[in-house]
This record gives C-alpha cells, sequence and structure tokens, in this order.
C-alpha cells in the first residue's frame, strides 16, 4: 500500500469519500481522479462481487485508499477482499464486542489474528509476499458498522475492542431495527445515534457517516464525524444527467417561445 490511510483514519482526517454500486470499473476509474480522499466499494447490495471487485481494484490502482464492505462479517469475505488488494473492510451488522474482536482477527494475520496466507494481487501474486506480511497488520484499516438495536446496545463495548478502527453509523438498518423504517429523524433513531456517537467519542474512536447529498452529511460532519461518505456513483450519474436535461428542456422551452 502506497499510503496512509488507516493512520489518517486512526487521527480522525475529515476523510471525504463516495460509495461504487456499480459494477464496471470505469466509474471508479473516472471517480479515483476527482480528489476524492478515499473509496467505498460496495460489495454487500448490489451487483459487485469477487469478480468485480477485482476489477475496480485494478482499475484505481494504488491512486486512491479503497475500502470495501463485504456481504457479511465472515472470515472468507474479509480475506477475499483484502487479498485483492482492498486498503480496508467495512463490515455489516456488528453487534457485539464479541462478533468486533472476531472481525478484527479475521482481518490481521498471526499472532494478531488468524487471516489466512494468500498469494493474490495484495501480495503481488507472490513476488512481494514478505513485504505484505511485514505490514499488512499496520495498514489494514477495520471499519465496523452500528446499523442495528443490538449494536447500539453493545457500543459501549464495541468501541473499546482493540483493532477497530472506525465505526459507521448506519441510520436507515438502525431505524428499520428500530420499527422506525426510514425515519431517521425519529427521537428513537436519533437517541440511538446519539448514543453510539457519544461512545465513540468517549473514547476518541473515529465515526463514520454516510448520506445521499453533502446537506445530508454535514451535519454529522459538525459532530465531530471524520469518515464521510457522500454519494453515490449511480446517483452522480442520475444527479448529472439530470441537471444536463433540465437544463436542455429549460432552454429549448425558452427558444420555442
Amino acid at each position: 500500500m502506497a499510503h496512509d490511510f488507516r493512520a489518517r483514519l486512526r487521527r480522525r482526517e475529515t476523510l471525504v469519500g463516495t460509495l461504487l454500486s456499480l459494477p464496471g470499473a470505469a466509474s471508479a476509474e473516472i471517480l479515483a481522479g476527482l480528489g476524492f480522499d478515499w473509496l467505498f466499494v460496495d460489495g454487500e447490495h448490489g451487483a459487485i462481487e469477487t469478480r468485480e471487485l477485482a476489477g475496480i481494484l485494478q482499475a484505481v490502482g494504488h491512486r486512491i485508499p479503497c475500502l470495501a464492505r463485504v456481504a457479511e462479517a465472515a472470515g472468507v469475505p474479509i480475506a477475499r477482499a483484502l487479498d485483492l488488494g482492498a486498503d480496508g473492510v467495512i463490515v455489516p451488522q456488528v453487534n457485539s464486542a464479541q462478533q468486533a474482536a472476531q472481525v478484527v482477527s479475521w482481518a490481521r494475520y498471526a499472532p494478531e489474528g488468524s487471516r489466512g496466507v494468500g498469494l493474490g494481487r495484495a501480495q503481488g501474486y507472490g513476488v512481494t509476499l514478505h513485504d505484505h506480511l511485514a505490514t499488512a497488520n499496520r495498514e489494514v484499516a477495520v471499519v465496523v458498522q452500528a446499523e442495528h438495536a443490538r449494536a447500539v446496545e453493545e457500543i459501549e463495548a464495541i468501541v473499546r475492542v482493540p483493532g477497530v478502527d472506525a465505526v459507521l453509523l448506519g441510520p436507515y438498518d438502525l431505524s428499520a431495527s428500530l420499527g422506525r423504517m426510514g425515519e431517521t429523524s425519529h427521537p428513537i433513531v436519533v437517541q440511538a445515534i446519539d448514543r453510539v456517537i457519544a461512545a465513540c467519542q468517549a473514547v476518541e474512536m473515529p465515526i463514520g457517516c454516510f448520506g445521499m447529498t453533502a446537506a445530508a452529511v454535514q451535519p454529522f460532519i459538525a459532530r465531530g464525524c471524520t469518515l464521510v461518505v457522500a454519494g453515490s456513483d449511480a446517483l452522480h450519474l442520475a444527479t448529472g444527467a439530470t441537471a444536463l436535461l433540465r437544463e436542455l428542456r429549460g432552454s429549448l422551452g425558452h427558444a420555442a417561445g
């Protein structure tokens, strides 16, 4: 890895990223050159599987850190993402300290963890294996998602698990688990988010947030969230095309009048 993303994350620098949901590598390649601090590659929702993740990481190269959200909190998807060269993993539905510790173990080589040794892209297909083994535990970032009522109940313990580098809020799934699907501004959901933020801040744990627009994430940034995910590749495409079409339709209508 040719950068210090994990160190910057742990220093709680504000790191602005965007989400990749489209399986092709072209959108990732475009977004990698626009000035974002990092890219969130979503392997939980949508069509990005192992093959697509590999193509995205190869297209991006070492120009920008990429964190892969795996499909579930399990050893195989975590190992695959890291062996393909992801700079870290984002793990959904981590609802206890025990589960968080297991996630960290899957992402770390012995003696710090139980990650198996492969010969993938991260290891230079075997050519740079020894260099990789010497640095991976120090450089790979582990982000867990707090997106369920059970995670909120356990959050004070989760944030104290060694090796967890950040907690990413998941307001929509959290609202669903609280019986308020999509009502992210409902008092019970807000109270749960407040508890997660307070627990993170008590131990200086970096906090992540996601929003579809800049306006959606700005209140979280104001509250101390530093791992920022704003918008997605599909949304950027749709909003850009909509704005272009609206402008053209407006000018054509004006000309016709």
